[in-house]
């Protein structure tokens, strides 16, 4: 596991989501932060700077974000955006090396309607096919198109976000199967959110699609955490880290000053 360390302050660990790296998704983010937190753009194994692995279930990706959270050497506060909010709670579940979470729009996979599951495995097939062919920036549109506006992707489009994560698009489709044919506890059940015991950030965008999927998954986390609050980004989606970058991290600073006491 690797990452690139950007900025002074407390310690800030990023996990992106499943196309993400910390090479390339914290781009519009960083310089929010660093002048307020020292941090650890991570990247999942086989993306960005991390070494290559054939072994992508959820159960080692947490013990990998835990492994990197620890090696820090003192508490964190730890961001996760979309799937890498899902492991950024259930490293928190794990391990007292974090204290604070902020989490934006991670999904409950069991809180998903067949309809909004229906789609998402079409998308993941059509995916397949156009990366087949070679096209790697489509294949990333074609994800996006699943979880973004219209509007959102002509702005990743005029930032050249389909061509930044298309080295991942590969990883994403052997990492799939991994996650959906997993036993693991899902860090969205009701009895493993009970486990969290440091304070929780839960952000959405008022924007987001697939409707109501996201915005529920939020309000789940938020019922079952102890100590949670949710926000929400003003015409954001769910790239919001990306298109909106200066009023989500107005939101994370806020909250780790006030989770710090």
């Amino acid at each position: 596991m690797a990452g690139r360390v950007h900025g002074t302050g407390q310690p800030l660990v990023l996990v992106p989501g499943v196309l993400g790296d910390g090479e390339t998704v914290w781009e519009q983010l960083l310089p929010s932060l660093t002048d307020q937190f020292t941090c650890y753009a991570m990247s999942m194994r086989s993306r960005g700077l991390s070494g290559e692995s054939s072994d992508h279930s959820p159960e080692r990706l947490v013990e990998d974000i835990t492994s990197f959270v620890e090696s820090v050497g003192e508490p964190v506060r730890l961001m996760g955006w979309s799937a890498g909010g899902i492991y950024a709670l259930a490293t928190a579940e794990t391990t007292d090396a974090v204290s604070a979470v902020a989490a934006y729009e991670p999904p409950a996979v069991e809180l998903m309607s067949e309809d909004d599951a229906g789609r998402m495995m079409a998308t993941i097939t059509r995916m397949a096919t156009v990366a087949e062919e070679g096209r790697m920036a489509d294949a990333v549109r074609t994800w996006f198109e699943f979880v973004a506006t219209d509007d959102e992707l002509a702005e990743a489009s005029s930032v050249g976000l389909f061509e930044a994560l298309a080295p991942n698009v590969l990883v994403q489709l052997r990492e799939f199967p991994q996650v959906f044919e997993s036993e693991w506890a899902s860090p969205t059940d009701p009895s493993e959110l009970a486990n969290i015991s440091v304070p929780v950030l839960l952000l959405h965008g008022t924007q987001t699609i697939p409707d109501p999927w996201f915005i529920d998954s939020v309000c789940h986390v938020d019922e079952h955490v102890a100590d949670s609050r949710m926000r929400e980004i003003t015409g954001a989606g769910h790239l919001g880290p990306i298109l909106e970058p200066e009023a989500v991290a107005d939101e994370l600073e806020r909250f780790f000053e006030e989770s710090a006491g």
